[in-house]
């Protein structure tokens, strides 16, 4: 006996996904078509059949621009992984020495500019075939969103375990003092950091709130706080005798001559990792990479699970 109802139900196509992704992401069908250099129609009518295959509307426009409705954003995470895994498939088949594709990594600024470029040097000798494009770690919920939401390959983070993400542990980046040369260079205490005017990134800076934390133990209030969106404009307003900063010694590079970089009271560091999705870390590709920037930070002294006192001695 039969139903009238069809034993196989329709599934979505791949195509049909990266559709509902690219416009989600997009925040809206022309940007995303823009972006993929396809027409706004083709995407409108993938999209439009996937709704059809799942019965609901998975988009909805709205002032701000298109946004996944809830049952929308339940799909989506799902359209991520199985678009991911097909991809998955043919970089799982690579072999390790004729490796190809793109590698998407999203990194600090700081790490991108002196931890990256040795590493990204010596892997394109090694794998001509594979290109590597840099993200901003900080944006769009930071590194770690980014992995989750499969927009990228490998992430810069910071900390020593992150529920879902395997990490491989670099280096621990070293806070210091920071005030004009003028000061001298006899210790810091914490008397002189909450008299301080200090300067420091906004407060949804990781940065931020990890000096906030660090302070508050040891009683410290700072008399004022200013906070300032770019390194570099906090070091020249330091070397101008505006206040006095804390910061990462990998966020300093390079040292302007004016400035005194001293220890803090007490030790204060941030622990750098490479994440990626569990699933994927032994994707040939990936586990290069990864390989390779460890190698890399090992022959400058720099890269173990365990403190290996930065990247080099107190400068002032």
């Amino acid at each position: 006996m039969t139903t009238g109802k069809p034993l196989h139900p329709a599934q979505p196509t791949l195509s049909q996904l990266r559709a509902l992704i690219a416009v989600a992401d997009a925040g809206g069908f022309s940007e995303a078509a823009a972006e993929l250099g396809v027409s706004q129609s083709s995407l409108s009518e993938a999209v439009g059949k996937l709704e059809e295959v799942v019965g609901r509307p998975l988009l909805r426009r709205t002032p701000s621009g298109t946004r996944p409705t809830p049952a929308g954003e339940r799909t989506l995470t799902y359209a991520r992984a199985a678009v991911q895994a097909a991809g998955d498939v043919v970089l799982a088949a690579q072999e390790d020495d004729r490796l190809a594709g793109a590698l998407r990594i999203a990194s600090f600024r700081s790490t991108a500019t002196h931890l990256l470029p040795p590493v990204l040097a010596a892997f394109r000798r090694e794998h001509p075939g594979v290109s590597v494009r840099l993200l901003d770690g900080e944006a769009n919920g930071g590194g770690e969103e980014l992995l989750r939401r499969g927009q990228v390959d490998l992430a810069l983070v910071v900390g020593e375990e992150i529920s879902g993400l395997r990490l491989t542990p670099l280096l621990e980046d070293e806070y210091l003092f920071v005030a004009p040369a003028s000061r001298g260079d006899h210790p810091v205490s914490a008397e002189e950091l909450g008299d301080a005017d200090l300067l420091l990134p906004p407060n949804l800076d990781s940065c931020h709130a990890r000096v906030k934390r660090y302070l508050h133990p040891l009683g410290v209030t700072p008399a004022r706080v200013t906070e300032v969106d770019q390194d570099s404009v906090i070091l020249s307003m330091v070397g101008h005798g505006l206040g006095v900063t804390i910061m990462a010694r990998l966020a300093l590079m390079p040292v302007p001559g004016d400035l005194v970089l001293l220890p803090l009271p007490h030790p204060l560091s941030r622990p750098l990792a490479l994440a990626a999705l569990p699933q994927r870390a032994h994707l040939p590709l990936i586990r290069a990479f990864t390989a390779a920037l460890v190698e890399s930070l090992g022959e400058r002294g720099a890269a173990h699970p365990a403190r290996r006192g930065g990247l080099g001695a107190t400068l002032h």
